[in-house]
């Protein structure tokens, strides 16, 4: 009798799989570029990806990150990272601004160089995936514990700060001169509407304002000395 080979079956949209069988399956399809579990629920994401709704933006708001980043240490920034959240999750945010281990932040870094727990601060930038981004991964975010969630709504022109309260997320709202300030990282300011409107000079100022501030030097010597 000729036995045949066993291989595992490849991941299809819909699948309702452990993280252990997702990343399994994954590392069999290599033609699958992006896929996500939530809630136990495989998505595969297209992998083409527009210029003005997604691709843009995407480097505006990474580039706003990395400018805080550069000048904190014990802040590290990543762009589509694979963060293992629990059994049910396993995502690849479009970026992830984290306090270091080294530093007191509420991550690990794996063995095979992989994200686990919840970041500070995730990133969604969401175009035709904003209704998973404002349900499935919110609920998993939320109940994981990241602690700052941005959504940008691309199509509609908005922008909407979560901030996790006693286990629930409200939003955070700006200030009496439109800023946005993060409760977890001082200093990390965002004109929200600048932003929206394509002026990354005045965002750039503005946070360049936050990195001046008393809260962020407050911050500097809480991460020295942890």
């Amino acid at each position: 009798m000729v036995k045949i080979p066993f291989s595992p079956p490849l991941l299809t949209n819909g699948d309702k799989l452990s993280c252990y069988e997702f990343e399994r399956r994954y590392n069999k399809t290599p033609e699958v570029k992006k896929a996500e579990l939530i809630e136990g629920i495989v998505y595969i994401m297209p992998a083409a990806l527009r210029f003005r709704s997604h691709g843009q933006p995407h480097a505006r708001i990474t580039g706003w990150l990395f400018s805080y980043e550069a000048i904190t240490p014990g802040v590290e920034l990543a762009v589509e990272p694979t963060v293992r959240l629990d059994l049910d999750n396993e995502l690849q945010p479009d970026a992830v601004l984290i306090i270091t281990p080294e530093a007191g932040g509420q991550t690990r870094i794996s063995e095979d160089d992989y994200i686990e727990g919840a970041p500070e601060l995730v990133v969604e930038i969401a175009a035709s995936s904003t209704a998973i981004d404002l349900h499935g991964k919110k609920q998993a975010y939320r109940r994981n514990g990241v602690k700052e969630y941005i959504v940008w709504q691309v199509l509609d022109q908005k922008l909407t700060w979560f901030c996790l309260e006693k286990g629930e997320y409200l939003e955070l709202k700006p200030d009496e001169n439109g800023i946005l300030k993060s409760r977890v990282f001082p200093g990390l300011w965002l004109a929200v509407n600048e932003l929206l409107t394509e002026n990354m000079s005045e965002v750039l100022q503005i946070l360049k304002s936050g990195l001046q501030s008393d809260e962020y030097a407050e911050f500097m010597n809480k991460l020295g000395n942890d």
